[in-house]
C-alpha cells in the first residue's frame, strides 16, 4: 500500500503556494519497482531550493506513493521526460481546470514546447535556475509568459547546493547523488543532446563547490549522475587529485573513449572509483557510425573492460538494439561478448527516437514510426519499423537478452575474477535483478533507504 507522501517547508514571508511534482514513471518490464525510487528528482529538489523564501514550496513524487491533486497551489511545476508525459497532461489537467497556472519542464518539454503548451501555462526550455524567479514574479504580477529560456547556459559557479530538506530521504534507494557538471561534449543522433532546445554546452561547476556539496551529505560513498563525468579530462584530473586519500568511495559515468586516458583510470581506482556505467551502444561499428558515436572504437572495449577489471572496478554497460546495421544475430552476438568479457552488470534498451531528436526527424521523414504512445517510449518498446528484423524479433531479443544474460547459467560465467568486485557483483545480479521485485516489495514499506545502505556496507565496508 502505498502513503500519501507530500512535504512541505513554509517560509516566513508567505506568498504563493508552489506545488512542484514529478509523475509516475513508466515501468519497463525488466525492471522492478526499485527503478522509481533509486534516487530524488534531483531537478525538482533544486527549483526548491532556489526559489525565493517568502514562497512556500513543496513537491511531490508519485513514484514514491499516491499524490493529493485536490490541494489549491498558486503554481503547478511538472517535470515532464517522454514516458510521463501523458500522466502529466492529466495533471495539468486537473489544475487547470481549476484556475490554477501549471508550468511544464524538464529534457521532454524542452525539446517539445510548442506541443507542451496545449497542456500548460508556461513551458520552461533548458536549465532553469537563470529564469525561474522571473518566471515567479511575472505570476505575482499576473503577466505570466508561455515560454521561458535562458539566451545563455547558466554559470555554474552560482549553482547552489540543493537542499535535501525539501524530501523524504527514506522514500529513496540513493541520496547521495551529485551533479559535477552540465551538458554533454557530444550530439549522439539518438539523444536528447542532438535537439536544439536542449543542447546546451558543457561545462562543469567549480571544483571547490562540488567538494563542499560531497561534504554536506555527510558520506563516504557518492553516485555522480552526470551525463559524463570526463567531459572536461582536466577537470576530472583535478577533481581525482582533491579526493584521493581522503577515503571516499564512488561510482560514475563516462563514455568508452576513456581508455585513450589510461593514466586516468589508475587514477580513479586509486580515488576510490568502483564502479563506470558505460554507453558501449554496440559491439558493430556500423550501429555507431550511424549514431553518431565516433567517440566509441570497438576495437578499445575488450581492452578497456580488461583494465577495469584489474583496477577492481566494475562495469555497467549500457547497449541499444534496433539500429539500422542490427539483424537478429545481434542478440546472440552480444550476448556472447557480455559474457565473454565477464561484465558484472547490462542496461538494455530498444532504440527509441525520441520526439525533438535527430533521429525522430530522420524515422518522420521515413514514415517509420509505428506507435505514438508516449507511454511506450521509455526504450522497452518497439515503436517504429527496424531495417533488417521484425518488430517481433526486436522486442523478443531485447527480453530474452535480459533473462539470458540474467540467467542462473550466466551469472555464474560472469563471476568476477577480482576478489574485490564479488560482493556488489551478486548483490546487483541477484539482490537488484534476479530477486529484484521480491527485494523492492519488502523496501516498499520504509525501507528503501535502509535496503541501499545494508547493500553499500556489505559491497564496500561503508554507508
Amino acid at each position: 500500500m502505498f502513503l500519501h507522501f507530500e512535504i512541505q517547508r513554509t517560509f516566513k514571508l508567505k506568498n504563493m503556494k508552489i506545488k512542484l511534482i514529478s509523475p509516475r514513471m513508466s515501468q519497463r518490464p525488466t525492471d522492478s519497482y526499485f527503478k522509481r525510487v533509486l534516487s530524488p528528482p534531483l531537478s525538482l529538489v533544486m527549483l526548491a531550493t532556489i526559489t525565493p523564501k517568502k514562497h512556500s514550496v513543496y513537491i511531490a513524487d508519485e513514484n514514491t506513493g499516491k499524490i493529493n491533486l485536490d490541494d489549491s497551489p498558486n503554481l503547478v511545476g511538472v517535470t515532464v521526460n517522454v514516458d510521463t508525459s501523458l500522466r502529466a497532461f492529466e495533471i495539468a489537467n486537473v489544475y487547470r481546470k481549476r484556475g490554477i497556472k501549471v508550468v511544464f519542464g524538464g529534457i521532454h518539454a524542452s525539446a517539445n514546447h510548442e506541443q507542451m503548451l496545449n497542456h500548460c501555462d508556461a513551458v520552461v526550455i533548458g536549465e532553469a535556475e537563470p529564469i525561474w524567479e522571473t518566471l515567479l514574479q511575472d505570476l505575482e504580477k499576473g503577466s505570466l509568459k508561455t515560454v521561458y529560456q535562458c539566451c545563455n547556459a547558466p554559470d555554474l559557479n552560482n549553482v547552489p547546493i540543493p537542499d535535501w530538506s525539501f524530501i523524504d530521504q527514506k522514500k529513496y534507494v540513493y541520496n547521495n547523488v551529485v551533479v559535477a557538471s552540465r551538458g554533454c561534449p557530444f550530439k549522439c543522433h539518438f539523444c536528447y543532446n542532438s535537439s536544439k532546445y536542449v543542447s546546451n554546452p558543457f561545462r562543469n561547476r567549480p571544483l571547490e563547490n562540488v567538494l563542499e556539496e560531497i561534504k554536506s551529505l555527510k558520506t563516504k560513498q557518492i553516485l555522480f549522475i552526470d551525463d559524463n563525468f570526463i567531459g572536461n579530462i582536466e577537470w576530472t584530473k583535478k577533481f581525482i587529485s582533491a579526493i584521493k586519500g581522503r577515503g571516499f568511495l564512488w561510482h560514475a559515468a563516462v563514455s568508452a573513449d576513456i581508455y585513450q586516458h589510461k593514466d586516468l583510470i589508475e587514477d580513479f581506482a586509486s580515488s576510490g572509483c568502483k564502479s563506470l556505467f558505460i554507453g558501449f551502444e554496440s559491439i558493430n561499428p556500423k550501429s555507431l557510425d550511424f549514431a553518431g558515436k565516433k567517440q566509441n572504437k570497438t576495437e578499445d572495449y575488450t581492452g578497456l573492460i580488461n583494465l577495469l577489471h584489474s583496477k577492481g572496478i566494475m562495469v555497467n554497460a549500457s547497449l541499444v538494439f534496433g539500429f539500422d546495421n542490427d539483424s537478429p544475430e545481434v542478440f546472440k552476438n552480444t550476448l556472447k561478448w557480455l559474457v565473454k568479457n565477464k561484465i558484472e552488470t547490462m542496461t538494455a534498451h530498444i532504440l527509441t527516437p525520441y520526439p525533438g531528436t535527430k533521429f525522430y526527424s530522420q524515422l518522420e521523414s521515413e514514415d517509420r514510426i509505428i506507435d505514438r504512445d508516449a507511454s511506450k517510449y521509455n526504450t522497452s518498446s518497439v515503436v517504429f519499423s527496424p531495417s533488417k528484423m521484425s518488430v517481433t524479433d526486436l522486442q523478443k531479443g531485447y527480453i530474452d537478452m535480459y533473462n539470458n544474460f540474467y540467467s542462473w547459467k550466466n551469472i555464474i560465467r560472469r563471476f568476477p575474477d577480482n576478489k574485490k568486485i564479488v560482493l556488489p557483483y551478486l548483490l546487483f545480479n541477484l539482490g537488484y535483478r534476479k530477486f529484484g521485485r521480491v527485494t523492492s516489495f519488502i523496501g516498499k514499506f520504509g525501507l528503501m533507504h535502509t535496503i541501499g545502505k545494508v547493500a553499500r556496507r556489505i559491497s564496500y565496508g561503508i554507508e
